[in-house]
């Protein structure tokens, strides 16, 4: 199944090697799950589904039929192997997140230090491990409530967890009122509405109108600990985007709800990891009650915040220990108070349970400290922008020589930031010439890519959207006319460009498309993959098919892919789309000369159900 395009030798190979490994899979799994219980890779429900044309718009042959523990192949000798249909997982995986899945953890027994929130880190399956088949939507699921009116309200039944509205009943995160999920805009700390609570950090900061944006100065924001996003969402009024960070813990769903509103959102944690964003990221660092102990291990915690704090930037602590009203409460606040005085952080503002910290500007601080002052300095050989799967390092990134003479990030204000070439353009050996040439390319490809999509989109069909090898960022930058947010993914292994991303006032994340993103199921309208296939299957030797699986895991039904690759990429991924129950929308050879031979792929995600969702929506 996991092939890759080798020459019509392997294939034949290959050919046989499935069709020996099929038996031999078929009787494990069929002796295998009498002797030990269930198997730890499901390869489809036992519950009966129809994925025909009743639902998915398929051919009555293609359909599982009720078979969900075999592959249906179509054979054919020039392309190889190529299912006729996956299996669809079991009902229970359907909010399956397979390198944040606490049952992996448990059945390979990892030695976790759950004091130091190792359990809510990435822990992916090996490949045999994966499960290799469409993840089912809930009972009753439907389209997701439009932005922005999903900001204050979602479908129930999308997710079933109302566990947050009883237990948060008197902070006003959510409320259940009928089929719907209703989002007040409260959470712990601002209980009467974020909106309020942003207003009076803007009035602690003295910025003008009482508008958090600083007049386009503050412009991306990391809230740690962001329950259900209100904070997030609310932002977004005022130009600011906000990366909103939470585990996957007692709390399950929070960023489940975030991302179903149409919040950015990212799941995460601050544990033994960097979190996956590039050093001087952020203006704003926020934790309302976010319950992190950040005095352990010698401040490594606050020390990432500070990592990822541009110059000048700004944490906001909205807790109890700021208020100092009981001896735990004071023990608290003076260490971290001394903490953050040898860290070169000076209080901003202090109001109530609010404190404000400001990062300084400069590196003159730090080295007028004493000798051995702690925390340390970090050593001149530690590359602050290495995050992913990095431990994180308890000192002190000090700027380099140009931003400590610069004396501030250098950035224009917003929205002049999203087309102004980024200070640190020159990190890559790149001109500004070569910027601007980028992103003109990439708004007539944005323009191109909305004519074809057009039949089926209206103004708010999409609104989260993913950049699967976004580069300069030039690709969410062409779509900053449109009311939609872009997670912009850069490679691991390749040029650290989303400094030039956040620098341009636009957020993502580091990822390797071998292994599962860091998000639900059914959280994206709409994925761009540009040369995203090739790069895996060909430099990567990963599997093409574990990443279709993948991309339909990650987009919500009716969701759309982009795919911009070779013709023969382009042709791999049409072989599969029966299987993946998907349509395409249209085809297209690329308009312009510098794009060389590549070829534009648009298909669609059909909404299917399973037997349980049709008997529930009856």
């Amino acid at each position: 199944m996991r092939g890759r395009p080798d020459g019509s030798q392997k294939k034949r190979l290959l050919t046989t090697f499935v069709l020996v490994g099929g038996a031999l899979l078929f009787l494990y799994l069929y002796f295998g799950s009498q002797s030990e219980g269930e198997s730890a890779i499901e390869y489809g429900s036992r519950s009966l589904r129809k994925l025909g044309s009743s639902y998915l718009g398929g051919d009555d042959e293609s359909d599982l039929g009720g078979k969900q523990d075999e592959f249906k192949f179509g054979l054919d000798d020039e392309d190889g192997i190529v299912p006729k249909s996956f299996p669809v997982c079991d009902d229970r995986y359907s909010e399956l997140i397979p390198c944040l899945d606490r049952h992996l953890i448990y059945q390979m027994r990892l030695k976790l230090d759950l004091s130091l929130m190792e359990h809510y880190e990435r822990h992916c399956p090996l490949p045999e491990r994966r499960f290799n088949c469409l993840i089912p939507p809930p009972n009753g699921y439907k389209v997701p409530i439009k932005w922005p009116k999903s900001r204050d309200e979602v479908w129930k039944a999308n997710i079933p967890h109302t566990h947050l509205a009883h237990e948060k009943s008197d902070q006003n995160w959510m409320v259940v009122k009928g089929e719907k999920i209703v989002f007040p805009g409260g959470g712990t700390h601002f209980h009467y509405g974020a909106d309020k609570y942003i207003k009076s950090l803007a009035n602690m900061l003295n910025f003008s109108k009482d508008n958090m944006n600083n007049e386009g100065n503050l412009r991306t924001v990391l809230d740690v600990g962001c329950g259900v996003a209100s904070f997030g969402g609310y932002l977004l009024s005022s130009d600011i985007i906000a990366m909103s960070l939470a585990p996957n813990d007692v709390h399950q769903n929070q960023i489940q709800f975030a991302l179903e509103r149409g919040i950015p959102a990212y799941l995460g944690v601050l544990g033994t990891k960097r979190l996956p964003y590039p050093s001087r990221s952020f203006e704003l660092a926020h934790c309302s009650r976010c319950r992190i102990d950040w005095l352990q291990r010698d401040g490594i915690l606050l020390l990432e915040l500070d990592r990822l704090l541009r110059p000048g930037g700004y944490f906001a602590y909205s807790s109890p220990e700021a208020y100092a009203q009981d001896e735990e409460d004071l023990r608290i606040w003076k260490e971290m108070s001394a903490l953050v005085e040898r860290m070169c952080w000076k209080i901003a503002a202090k109001r109530n349970q609010t404190v404000i910290w400001v990062k300084p500007l400069t590196n003159d601080c730090y080295l007028e400290r004493a000798p051995g002052t702690q925390p340390p300095l970090c050593r001149s050989d530690d590359d602050p922008d290495a995050v992913y799967g990095v431990n994180m390092e308890a000192c002190i990134t000090p700027y380099s020589d140009h931003d400590h003479s610069s004396k501030g990030s250098g950035l224009a204000p917003w929205p002049a930031r999203l087309t102004s070439p980024p200070p640190r353009l020159a990190d890559f050996g790149y001109s500004s010439d070569m910027f601007e040439k980028d992103t003109e390319l990439w708004r007539k490809r944005v323009e191109n890519y909305w004519d074809l999509l057009s039949p089926k989109i209206s103004a708010n069909t999409i609104r989260n959207v993913m950049d699967m090898k976004a580069n300069l960022g030039s690709f969410g930058a062409a779509l900053g006319n449109k009311d939609v947010w872009v997670m912009n993914v850069v490679p691991e292994d390749g040029p650290n460009t989303l400094k030039l991303i956040y620098d341009r006032g636009l957020i993502g994340s580091i990822h390797n498309w071998c292994e599962a993103y860091s998000t639900y199921p059914r959280t994206y309208d709409l994925l761009h993959a540009s040369n995203v296939f090739s790069e895996i299957i060909e430099k990567k030797g990963c599997s093409g098919e574990d990443l279709l699986i993948e991309i339909d895991r990650i987009l919500r039904p009716t969701g759309f892919l982009i795919v911009r690759d070779k013709k023969p990429v382009i042709d791999f991924v049409k072989k599969y789309l029966p299987a993946i129950h998907w349509e395409t929308v249209a085809v297209a050879d690329s308009p312009s000369e510098s794009d060389g031979d590549d070829v534009v792929l648009i298909v669609q995600k059909k909404l299917w159900l399973t037997s349980e969702s049709l008997r529930e929506t009856d």
